[in-house]
């Protein structure tokens, strides 16, 4: 049995999608044996967003709350600590051993970057870097980004979501790294969904993510996914299908009503994310995902398949996401569709309802075969050398 510390975010981010992103790891790697923690702390990243008033600052009281309850849920509530730095404490189960457990665990899996542990602070211990963000990261070291690059080069072994990097399926460049294959780990039997679904076509996420627009070989890349819906407006009145977004699509003075005169329906995000019992819920309750991806991952077919989309596979509810290359590594079929445009995309629903049950049950097949959190997580503990 190794000791494997997991690091990301919980306390600092306590949203729904992130919550149960770090779970699967902590309840994947434990089912496999392994004395698992989780671990953050604020050195780099200190403000905490608090869903309830919305704002971001330097009181944690919300997200210990949040993240220690979601644990303790999942029967991992004796194995975590959150470093607090601005204060100079540390909170948790783990408090008094954070230096302790990082320099005594046999390996870092570090989610996302956003906690960094120096080599000196592990003493020199092995870590991974799982890069949930492809297509950004590996842009920003091809250029160079020195942040970023000692970040990385902190880490033995380096993953990605995207999972054509590095391949010739994608121009992306690998800024001269080994990006490794992985996807979401997924606790099949948590997301198991016993009703009946729902009648609308969901998702959750964030309207319009601004400021991180890319350029890469003469090219500007946009980060935000706004545009991308807006090219879907018509997509209810051509699929004859039920469609709602956990969005917040008010961030855009007008954008609403445009959605609303199109036939789509708007729920406030927070009121599905705040808990990641009701986040599983509504995904659960949904007929399906309808999403769209990010222009980078788009045009320059990273492959990537969010981790989101793999719950839903394994709720049993089918996935017609907007086409990343991820076909090229994921059995597309009844219950998974890539669409490249709204008219793709409304004939990938009326297929899905005409065969409604066909259609849920590859979904699930393809959550069990490709995401199951067992093969996900033994197959990159093996690249690790465990």
């Amino acid at each position: 049995m190794a000791r494997i510390i997991l690091t990301g975010y919980l306390v600092r981010n306590p949203i729904g999608g992130y919550a149960w992103q770090a779970a699967h790891y902590l309840l994947g790697l434990r089912a496999l044996g392994h004395d698992v923690w989780f671990y953050e702390h604020t050195a780099h990243y200190a403000p905490a967003y608090n869903p309830t008033t919305g704002e971001f600052g330097e009181a944690y009281d919300y997200g210990l709350r949040s993240a220690g309850g979601f644990l303790t849920s999942l029967g991992l509530g004796d194995h975590w600590v959150f470093v607090d730095t601005v204060h100079g404490t540390e909170h948790g189960p783990g408090a008094g051993r954070a230096v302790a457990l990082v320099r005594e665990a046999d390996l870092l899996v570090n989610l996302g970057g956003v906690n960094r542990i120096p080599l000196e602070e592990r003493a020199g211990r092995p870590a991974i870097y799982i890069d949930i963000d492809p297509a950004y990261t590996q842009i920003r070291a091809a250029e160079g980004d020195e942040v970023l690059r000692a970040v990385l080069d902190e880490h033995a072994h380096h993953f990605t979501f995207g999972e054509n990097i590095g391949t010739a399926r994608s121009p992306l460049p690998t800024g001269g790294y080994a990006w490794h294959p992985t996807r979401q780990p997924i606790c099949l039997e948590l997301w198991d969904a016993t009703g009946m679904a729902g009648s609308a076509y969901t998702t959750v996420g964030t309207w319009d993510a601004r400021g991180r627009d890319l350029s890469f070989r003469g090219e500007v890349f946009h980060w935000r996914k706004r545009t991308e819906w807006l090219r879907c407006l018509d997509l209810p009145a051509r699929a004859g299908a039920a469609f709602e977004v956990a969005m917040d699509v008010g961030r855009v003075p007008g954008d609403p009503e445009v959605l609303h005169a199109h036939g789509w329906r708007i729920v406030d995000p927070l009121t599905v994310s705040t808990d990641p019992w009701r986040y599983r819920d509504y995904l659960r309750g949904s007929r399906g995902e309808f999403t769209v991806a990010k222009d980078v991952n788009i045009r320059l077919r990273s492959g990537r398949f969010s981790d989101r989309a793999a719950c839903y596979l394994a709720a049993g509810r089918p996935a017609v996401e907007q086409d990343t290359g991820f076909g090229d590594v994921l059995p597309l079929g009844p219950g998974l569709r890539a669409f490249r445009g709204v008219g793709e995309a409304a004939a990938a629903i009326q297929e899905i309802e005409a065969d409604y049950a066909r259609a849920s049950a590859h979904a699930t097949e393809v959550a069990r075969e490709h995401f199951a959190a067992d093969r996900v997580l033994r197959a990159l503990l093996a690249i690790a050398g465990f």
